[in-house]
């Protein structure tokens, strides 16, 4: 048995798999099949739908909170990282002039 190979789906036709599955009324089995899709992601895709439908608790961040912060702390560690050479910079030639 060859396994499939891996496909790489939008947001939107991820979004209308779920709305396929929600409107037609079929198994979630019935719908992948309908679409060519593992069942498994499409399983996936149909809960990180109802998470991101229903609001955030008390203290819970959001997706796009997460999806922000992780871009914040992966800037904030390119920045460090940045700021690190300058300083080893400054010094290498603070001590070359003296």
């Amino acid at each position: 048995m060859s396994r499939r190979k891996r496909r790489v789906f939008t947001q939107e036709q991820k979004s209308a798999a779920v709305e396929h599955v929600r409107s037609t009324g079929k198994t979630v089995y019935q719908a992948a099949q309908d679409l060519d899709l593992t069942e498994t992601a499409l399983r996936r895709w149909i809960a990180e739908a109802e998470r991101q439908a229903r609001p955030a608790a008390a203290g819970e961040l959001s997706i796009e909170e997460r999806e922000e912060l992780r871009r914040l702390r992966r800037e904030n560690q390119q920045l460090q990282m940045e700021r690190d050479f300058l300083k080893k910079t400054a010094a290498f030639f603070a001590k070359e002039s003296s």
